[in-house]
């Protein structure tokens, strides 16, 4: 059987309490099953007379064997190795009580706590209290002593039997009870430590009994462990007692105990290869990410540099549409996908750097610096965009204002022409009288005034035109051919009416008087009705403005147009006169007229009727004016609003961004109390974020009622989006630096007391608080550690080599993480290419080679795989076939040589 004495004598008092206080809390009413007294009486039964047959005794009856004390403190002396106190021989109750007592005693002394067993129980014979004194002893000499990777006890035997019966098929051990039921995972303990002696496959699931009984008898026949089970109480009860489980399982570990040596070295090769596994895998997320995230920057970045332009407003207010859509819903998530994988960068190297491993060299072109120019380029591409935008928006709505004046003008001077060409060109004063030519004349004159008053008109339309060509007017051809057709006419206008005045001056000398009437009406009203048109042509005039100076500037040249109304009035009735005052003559000397007046066109209900529709626009254009004024109040007001907003985001974001540069310098605590106090902080931050959505919103608005400018702040959306991700991927670096400490402490051993005295001492020499230190300010923080870096020559080279492990990239600076990163290395050790040497040596059983059948029998499935596949063929002299090479493959674990 299994001697104790060593394992016991090892286990930590604290330890022992600890885990028997918790243990001592088992339900002893469930002892009062039947099945499960009865299994624990056999269970228990055997393990005693197993340690008691040492002495050449054993016992029959659990509960009274034990009442007068001698065989249990022979018992005790038994698995201690120690000695008791002398026994007393009487057969008084006293005397039973005090050896009782004195066994009790002794397993107090071990470190555990005895919870409501006493002497008088024992002696009594109180099966109960008996059945729970040893199971304590069990746990305190077979099982406490249990230990598997940081786990103890109850939890490292369960872990050891996982362990140990992984490969094989039908057996799933979860606890001490069920999972025995069918009688397999006896067999694979056995069959795991001893091939030889059990046909594994053989077995069935569905016969439990033949399975425990064949478990049950070579265990006893070959291990020296005395059957203390019964196959069918198992089978038979529908939860097995777990302490007779455990009592049972536990012989097996102990008796296999020999083999732990070969299982360590197993589990450090396991550890090693899984923190191999782990970083290949975070490389292979790191490219993958990199590659998607690039090639959206490049499929995204020809969007942003398309300049088309577009023929309307319309269109362009779409391409901005969509440009609202990437920055608001495609954009951030990439936003946070930049931001992971600078964190997921930062973690691997430094699991590389504590493990021991090589840095990783992403692939050509997927560097974290390749993807920040990337996004550099992408950024400038989006201001650019986003100012082409909103520069080609009021480029085309000065446009269509401009074709829309044009087309107004040309259409009321095309209708003023019309005809003119066929009056200029007949000859009707060759039939004339002296009367009618002089009347013909004066008639040549006013159309001559009215010729000279289109003049600016035509002036007009071809500035239009010529500023329509300057702002590359999509419809520019039709508009330069109307221009040309009016310039081309305005042209034949003025030759006709210079041949027509010629050929009238001629035939004046033969002509006399002219009714001064007619003429003074035609000079007065010619004038007056051009006025009139060009008001009514004012008054219909389209304007657009972008602020409330605008429209006020309009509103204060359209009062001053009302105010000449009332002289402009004057003048019509003064007209009007002109002409009563002919019809006046007219009657009082019996003439009768002829018809219309000769020398013009304007008849007094043209000039009445012009006037009240000139009347009529009026209100209609202070209510225009009006409206727009409206317009630019409530675009005022949202500027107001969004300024507001931005001056108390801008203002939030600058402070947070220095509170979190003194947080990252100050913090204090332990790593996970300042990991936790950034993470609530930065809960915090992103609690901020309804205030960015609602600046967002105002943003949206202000674009939507094309706002170009805001007087009332100097923040622009953009700036206050940078400064937003830039504040949110500070917090999530500074709590990635503290993560990268706990794992440099925790894989390293690093106090939280040296860590302060790395932090104080990095903190003191950074005088200007950048979070790195240059090689003078280094130089004096390792002089204040104690390092010898001052020496002329040997200070020098010890330092040099020192800024080449800390500033492989001659960068000339030290972050905080490289100098941790250096004084762990110093300050601990790691594991070593040597030192997986030595454990694969171990599961090879001292050959310069291992068989893929080693791997497979001592390693996990996944790991032994993977050493198989990456091992090269031993090529030694004792090879033998399937050898495989471990000593290289170990090396190239560590960088040392290529796999």
């Amino acid at each position: 059987m299994v001697d104790y004495h060593t394992a016991n004598n090892q286990t930590s008092t604290g330890g022992v309490q600890i885990y028997m206080e918790q243990e001592n809390d088992w339900d002893r009413d469930l002892l009062l099953d039947p099945a499960w007294e009865k299994q624990q009486r056999k269970t228990f039964t055997a393990w005693c007379n197993s340690h008691l047959r040492k002495s050449g005794t054993q016992i029959e009856n659990i509960e009274e064997d034990f009442r007068d004390g001698l065989k249990l403190m022979l018992l005790l002396e038994v698995i201690s190795g120690e000695r008791l106190p002398k026994p007393e021989r009487g057969k008084m109750r006293v005397h039973k009580i005090n050896n009782v007592n004195k066994a009790l005693d002794f397993i107090a002394s071990k470190g555990v706590k005895l919870v409501s067993i006493g002497a008088e129980e024992i002696v009594d014979g109180n099966a109960k209290m008996t059945l729970g004194m040893i199971w304590t002893i069990i746990l305190r000499f077979a099982i406490q002593d249990i230990s598997v990777d940081e786990t103890s006890a109850k939890e490292g035997l369960l872990l050891w039997c996982q362990r140990k019966t992984a490969p094989y098929k039908n057996v799933n051990v979860q606890n001490f009870h069920i999972s025995w039921k069918d009688g397999l995972a006896f067999n694979a303990l056995i069959h795991r430590h001893r091939p030889d002696l059990i046909d594994y496959d053989r077995l069935r699931k569905d016969d439990p009994v033949t399975n425990l009984n064949n478990a049950f008898e070579v265990a006893e026949k070959h291990l020296d462990i005395p059957k203390m089970l019964d196959a069918e109480d198992i089978v038979g009860t529908l939860r097995p007692d777990e302490k007779a489980i455990m009592t049972y399982v536990s012989c097996f570990y102990h008796a296999f105990s020999g083999a732990q040596k070969a299982e360590t070295a197993a589990n450090r090769i396991c550890k090693v290869l899984a923190v191999n596994q782990e970083n290949e895998l975070m490389m292979e997320d790191y490219e993958k990410l990199a590659s998607e995230l690039l090639e959206w920057i490049r499929r995204t970045i020809p969007w942003l540099q398309n300049r088309t332009q577009e023929k309307t407003v319309n269109d362009m207010q779409a391409k901005q549409e969509d440009f609202r859509d990437y920055r608001c819903v495609h954009k951030p998530p990439k936003v946070q996908e930049k931001c992971q994988l600078e964190i997921s960068f930062n973690t691997l190297q430094t699991k590389l750097r504590l493990s021991n491993r090589p840095a990783f060299m992403p692939s050509e072109g997927r560097m974290v610096s390749d993807i920040n120019g990337a996004w550099h380029t992408l950024e400038g591409a989006e201001k650019g965009y986003e100012e082409w935008i909103l520069s080609e928006i009021r480029r085309l709505e000065r446009l269509e204002h401009l074709a829309e004046k044009f087309h107004q003008k040309a259409a009321i001077h095309e209708s003023w022409t019309d005809g003119k060409e066929a009056m200029l060109t007949q000859k009707d004063y060759e039939t004339s009288t002296l009367s009618e030519v002089k009347a013909l004349l004066r008639k040549h004159e006013a159309f001559e005034s009215d010729l000279a008053a289109h003049q600016d008109r035509v002036e007009q339309i071809a500035a239009i035109a010529q500023e329509l060509n300057e702002l590359d007017y999509y419809d520019s051809a039709s508009v330069n051919a109307r221009c040309q057709k009016i310039c081309d006419q305005w042209d034949t206008l003025g030759a006709f009416t210079q041949s027509r005045k010629e050929s009238l001056e001629r035939t004046e000398k033969q002509l006399e008087s002219i009714d001064e009437l007619y003429l003074e009406y035609a000079k007065r009203a010619a004038p007056f009705n051009n006025w009139m048109e060009g008001a009514m042509e004012d008054l219909q005039d389209m304007f657009i403005v972008h602020n409330i100076e605008e429209i006020q500037g309009l509103i204060t040249a359209h009062e001053q147009f009302k105010s000449t109304l009332a002289e402009a009035n004057k003048e019509r009735e003064a007209i009007q006169a002109i002409q009563a005052e002919v019809q006046k003559i007219a009657q009082s000397n019996g003439i009768k007229l002829s018809g219309a007046n000769p020398y013009t066109t304007i008849t007094p209900e043209s000039i009445d009727g012009k006037w009240e529709k000139a009347m009529a626009m009026v209100p209609l254009r202070d209510n225009a004016l009006q409206d727009e004024l409206n317009k630019q109040n409530s675009n005022d007001t949202l500027r107001a609003k969004f300024a507001t907003q931005a001056n108390t985001v801008g203002a939030y974001i600058q402070a947070k961004m220095e509170e979190i540069g003194r947080i990252s310098i100050e913090m204090n605590g332990t790593l996970e109390d300042q990991l936790t106090n950034l993470k609530e902080y930065q809960l915090t931050i992103m609690s901020y974020m309804p205030e960015i959505n609602t600046l967002e919103g105002y943003h949206q608005l202000i674009q939507e009622a094309l706002i170009f400018d805001n007087q009332y702040t100097s923040y622009t959306m953009e700036h206050l989006r940078v400064g937003w991700e830039q504040l949110l991927t500070t917090i999530a670096r500074t709590i990635n630096e503290v993560e990268n400490q706990i794992l440099t402490r925790d894989a390293k051993g690093i106090s939280q007391e040296q860590l302060y005295e790395y932090r104080a001492s990095f903190n003191h020499f950074d005088k200007d608080h950048s979070g790195a230190l240059m090689a003078e300010e280094f130089k004096a923080c390792l002089i204040s550690l104690g390092y010898d870096v001052e020496n002329e020559k040997q200070g020098d080279s010890e330092f040099t080599r020192i800024m080449g492990i800390v500033d492989p990239n001659g960068s000339g600076a030290v972050t905080f993480q490289a100098f941790i990163d250096f004084m762990s290395r110093e300050t601990t050790d790691t594991d070593t290419a040597d030192q997986v040497i030595a454990s694969f040596k171990i599961l090879a059983a001292d050959k310069s080679f291992i068989t893929a059948e080693e791997l497979r029998r001592e390693l996990p499935p996944d790991q032994a795989e993977y050493c198989i596949a990456r091992m090269a063929p031993y090529s030694g002299a004792d090879a033998v076939p399937g050898a495989l090479d471990y000593m290289s493959f170990s090396t190239a674990l560590y960088g040392e040589s290529d796999l």
